[in-house]
Protein backbone atom coordinates (compact mmCIF):
# COMPACT_ATOMS: atom_id res chain seq x y z
CA UNK A 1 0.00 0.00 0.00
CA UNK A 2 1.27 3.16 -0.84
CA UNK A 3 1.83 6.37 1.42
CA UNK A 4 -1.13 8.20 -0.46
CA UNK A 5 -3.45 4.66 0.16
CA UNK A 6 -2.31 4.76 3.90
CA UNK A 7 -3.44 8.00 4.62
CA UNK A 8 -6.93 7.62 2.91
CA UNK A 9 -7.30 4.65 4.51
CA UNK A 10 -6.64 6.21 8.10
CA UNK A 11 -8.76 9.30 7.44
CA UNK A 12 -11.87 6.86 6.28
CA UNK A 13 -11.84 5.04 9.15
CA UNK A 14 -10.49 7.87 11.63
CA UNK A 15 -14.55 8.62 12.66
CA UNK A 16 -15.71 5.19 13.44
CA UNK A 17 -17.41 4.89 16.92
CA UNK A 18 -17.88 7.98 17.21
CA UNK A 19 -21.09 10.26 17.06
CA UNK A 20 -21.12 13.34 14.72
CA UNK A 21 -21.96 16.50 16.99
CA UNK A 22 -25.76 18.11 16.90
CA UNK A 23 -26.10 21.04 14.31
CA UNK A 24 -26.93 23.59 17.01
CA UNK A 25 -26.83 26.53 14.16
CA UNK A 26 -28.60 29.26 14.85
CA UNK A 27 -29.92 31.34 11.91
CA UNK A 28 -31.23 34.25 13.14
CA UNK A 29 -27.44 34.74 14.79
CA UNK A 30 -26.05 35.77 10.93
CA UNK A 31 -29.69 37.53 9.65
CA UNK A 32 -31.50 39.01 12.16
CA UNK A 33 -29.15 41.89 13.37
CA UNK A 34 -29.04 42.64 9.10
CA UNK A 35 -32.63 43.00 8.19
CA UNK A 36 -34.39 45.97 6.47
CA UNK A 37 -37.43 46.60 4.99
CA UNK A 38 -37.50 46.36 1.53
CA UNK A 39 -38.09 49.72 0.89
CA UNK A 40 -34.95 50.41 2.52
CA UNK A 41 -32.40 48.15 1.35
CA UNK A 42 -31.66 50.89 -1.61
CA UNK A 43 -31.24 53.67 0.95
CA UNK A 44 -29.08 51.69 3.05
CA UNK A 45 -27.00 50.23 -0.22
CA UNK A 46 -26.18 53.54 -1.33
CA UNK A 47 -25.37 54.99 1.91
CA UNK A 48 -22.68 52.66 2.73
CA UNK A 49 -21.37 52.44 -0.99
CA UNK A 50 -21.35 56.26 -1.39
CA UNK A 51 -19.59 56.64 1.89
CA UNK A 52 -16.59 54.87 0.09
CA UNK A 53 -16.67 57.00 -3.12
CA UNK A 54 -18.96 54.99 -5.11
CA UNK A 55 -21.03 56.93 -7.73
CA UNK A 56 -24.79 55.67 -7.66
CA UNK A 57 -28.15 55.95 -9.76
CA UNK A 58 -31.02 54.56 -10.13
CA UNK A 59 -32.73 54.44 -13.47
CA UNK A 60 -34.86 51.60 -15.06
CA UNK A 61 -34.24 48.29 -17.26
CA UNK A 62 -35.13 50.85 -20.43
CA UNK A 63 -33.74 53.82 -19.66
CA UNK A 64 -30.11 53.18 -18.16
CA UNK A 65 -28.57 52.66 -21.66
CA UNK A 66 -29.52 56.67 -22.20
CA UNK A 67 -28.46 57.17 -18.62
CA UNK A 68 -24.92 55.40 -19.30
CA UNK A 69 -24.41 57.54 -22.45
CA UNK A 70 -24.79 60.37 -20.30
CA UNK A 71 -22.58 59.88 -18.18
CA UNK A 72 -19.74 58.65 -20.52
CA UNK A 73 -19.67 61.96 -22.19
CA UNK A 74 -19.63 64.13 -19.03
CA UNK A 75 -16.50 62.07 -17.92
CA UNK A 76 -15.24 62.18 -21.52
CA UNK A 77 -14.91 58.30 -21.76
CA UNK A 78 -14.98 57.46 -25.53
CA UNK A 79 -14.49 53.72 -25.61
CA UNK A 80 -16.29 50.90 -23.27
CA UNK A 81 -15.62 46.90 -23.22
CA UNK A 82 -18.90 45.48 -22.63
CA UNK A 83 -19.40 41.19 -23.10
CA UNK A 84 -21.93 41.25 -26.05
CA UNK A 85 -23.07 37.95 -25.66
CA UNK A 86 -25.27 38.92 -22.31
CA UNK A 87 -28.59 40.43 -22.39
CA UNK A 88 -27.21 43.64 -21.22
CA UNK A 89 -24.52 43.75 -23.61
CA UNK A 90 -27.09 42.56 -26.29
CA UNK A 91 -29.74 45.59 -25.82
CA UNK A 92 -26.79 48.50 -24.88
CA UNK A 93 -25.40 47.03 -28.32
CA UNK A 94 -28.83 47.50 -30.00
CA UNK A 95 -29.26 50.87 -28.52
CA UNK A 96 -25.75 52.42 -29.80
CA UNK A 97 -26.67 51.73 -33.55
CA UNK A 98 -30.14 54.17 -32.86
CA UNK A 99 -27.13 56.79 -31.33
CA UNK A 100 -24.67 58.42 -33.74
CA UNK A 101 -23.14 60.40 -31.09
CA UNK A 102 -22.59 57.40 -28.61
CA UNK A 103 -19.20 56.38 -27.79
CA UNK A 104 -17.49 53.35 -29.64
CA UNK A 105 -18.42 49.60 -27.67
CA UNK A 106 -15.11 46.88 -27.64
CA UNK A 107 -16.67 43.49 -27.13
CA UNK A 108 -14.38 41.60 -24.64
CA UNK A 109 -14.49 38.39 -27.63
CA UNK A 110 -10.77 36.87 -27.33
CA UNK A 111 -8.13 35.59 -25.27
CA UNK A 112 -6.37 38.21 -23.20
CA UNK A 113 -2.95 37.26 -24.63
CA UNK A 114 -4.39 38.28 -27.76
CA UNK A 115 -4.74 41.96 -26.82
CA UNK A 116 -3.10 42.52 -23.39
CA UNK A 117 -1.69 45.98 -24.47
CA UNK A 118 -5.36 47.49 -25.87
CA UNK A 119 -7.09 46.28 -22.66
CA UNK A 120 -4.37 47.72 -20.12
CA UNK A 121 -3.58 50.72 -21.86
CA UNK A 122 -6.70 51.61 -24.26
CA UNK A 123 -9.84 50.70 -22.31
CA UNK A 124 -10.57 53.51 -20.20
CA UNK A 125 -14.31 51.85 -19.28
CA UNK A 126 -15.94 48.76 -18.84
CA UNK A 127 -19.82 47.72 -18.23
CA UNK A 128 -20.48 44.05 -16.38
CA UNK A 129 -23.93 43.42 -14.58
CA UNK A 130 -24.20 41.89 -11.25
CA UNK A 131 -25.62 39.13 -9.58
CA UNK A 132 -27.02 40.55 -6.75
CA UNK A 133 -26.09 42.96 -3.97
CA UNK A 134 -25.59 43.08 -0.22
CA UNK A 135 -27.46 46.05 2.04
CA UNK A 136 -25.65 45.14 5.29
CA UNK A 137 -22.49 45.69 4.00
CA UNK A 138 -22.98 47.98 0.70
CA UNK A 139 -21.23 45.55 -1.97
CA UNK A 140 -22.24 44.37 -5.29
CA UNK A 141 -21.78 40.40 -5.91
CA UNK A 142 -20.33 39.90 -9.07
CA UNK A 143 -19.41 35.98 -10.70
CA UNK A 144 -17.61 36.29 -13.84
CA UNK A 145 -17.43 34.07 -16.75
CA UNK A 146 -16.41 33.12 -19.84
CA UNK A 147 -18.23 36.06 -21.27
CA UNK A 148 -17.80 38.70 -18.75
CA UNK A 149 -14.11 37.64 -17.25
CA UNK A 150 -12.68 39.27 -13.84
CA UNK A 151 -10.62 41.59 -15.86
CA UNK A 152 -13.47 43.40 -16.89
CA UNK A 153 -14.09 44.21 -13.55
CA UNK A 154 -10.12 45.16 -12.69
CA UNK A 155 -8.30 46.46 -15.03
CA UNK A 156 -10.05 49.68 -16.68
CA UNK A 157 -10.28 52.64 -14.97
CA UNK A 158 -13.47 53.01 -14.72
CA UNK A 159 -16.18 50.30 -13.87
CA UNK A 160 -19.66 50.36 -14.58
CA UNK A 161 -21.82 47.78 -13.01
CA UNK A 162 -25.68 47.20 -13.22
CA UNK A 163 -27.71 45.97 -10.77
CA UNK A 164 -31.31 45.51 -10.19
CA UNK A 165 -32.68 46.49 -7.29
CA UNK A 166 -34.85 43.29 -6.62
CA UNK A 167 -31.35 41.71 -6.48
CA UNK A 168 -30.52 43.60 -3.08
CA UNK A 169 -30.61 41.06 -0.07
CA UNK A 170 -30.18 41.71 3.42
CA UNK A 171 -27.31 40.42 4.16
CA UNK A 172 -24.38 37.78 2.74
CA UNK A 173 -26.35 34.66 4.37
CA UNK A 174 -29.34 35.36 2.60
CA UNK A 175 -27.96 36.20 -0.65
CA UNK A 176 -26.12 32.90 -0.71
CA UNK A 177 -29.25 31.34 -0.09
CA UNK A 178 -31.76 33.20 -3.08
CA UNK A 179 -27.92 32.11 -5.62
CA UNK A 180 -28.57 28.77 -4.13
CA UNK A 181 -24.85 28.69 -3.91
CA UNK A 182 -25.28 25.30 -1.65
CA UNK A 183 -26.07 23.54 -5.10
CA UNK A 184 -23.04 24.86 -6.35
CA UNK A 185 -20.56 27.53 -5.32
CA UNK A 186 -19.61 29.99 -8.13
CA UNK A 187 -16.17 29.01 -9.30
CA UNK A 188 -15.46 32.55 -9.02
CA UNK A 189 -17.36 35.30 -6.78
CA UNK A 190 -16.50 38.72 -5.74
CA UNK A 191 -17.61 40.98 -3.61
CA UNK A 192 -17.23 44.77 -4.43
CA UNK A 193 -17.82 47.89 -2.22
CA UNK A 194 -16.17 50.27 -3.74
CA UNK A 195 -13.17 51.86 -6.02
CA UNK A 196 -9.76 50.33 -5.77
CA UNK A 197 -7.85 52.35 -3.04
CA UNK A 198 -5.06 51.90 -0.55
CA UNK A 199 -2.57 53.83 1.63
CA UNK A 200 1.38 53.40 2.08
CA UNK A 201 3.08 53.74 4.70
CA UNK A 202 2.47 57.27 5.62
CA UNK A 203 -1.26 56.53 5.63
CA UNK A 204 -1.69 58.69 2.36
CA UNK A 205 -5.24 57.14 0.63
CA UNK A 206 -4.91 56.53 -3.25
CA UNK A 207 -7.49 55.22 -5.65
CA UNK A 208 -7.02 52.99 -8.31
CA UNK A 209 -3.55 51.24 -7.44
CA UNK A 210 -5.31 47.93 -8.02
CA UNK A 211 -7.93 47.87 -9.95
CA UNK A 212 -10.59 50.92 -10.89
CA UNK A 213 -10.66 54.75 -9.72
CA UNK A 214 -14.11 54.89 -10.23
CA UNK A 215 -17.29 52.55 -9.47
CA UNK A 216 -20.25 53.91 -10.84
CA UNK A 217 -23.34 51.17 -10.15
CA UNK A 218 -26.91 51.92 -12.38
CA UNK A 219 -29.33 50.93 -9.72
CA UNK A 220 -32.30 48.89 -12.48
CA UNK A 221 -35.22 49.87 -10.31
CA UNK A 222 -38.65 47.24 -10.67
CA UNK A 223 -41.40 48.57 -12.88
Amino acid sequence: MSAKARILDKLRHSLAGTEPLPDDFDETLVTQPWRYPPEQRIARLRELMEAVRTEIHLTSQTQWPDLLATLLDEKQLTRLLIAPETDHGRQLSEHWQRRSDAPALHAYDRPVEEWKHELFHDTPASLTGTVGAIAATGSLILCPDRHEPRLMSLVPPVHFALLRASTIHDNLYEAQRALNWRAGMPTNALLISGPSKTADIEQVLAYGAHGPKDLVVLILEDA
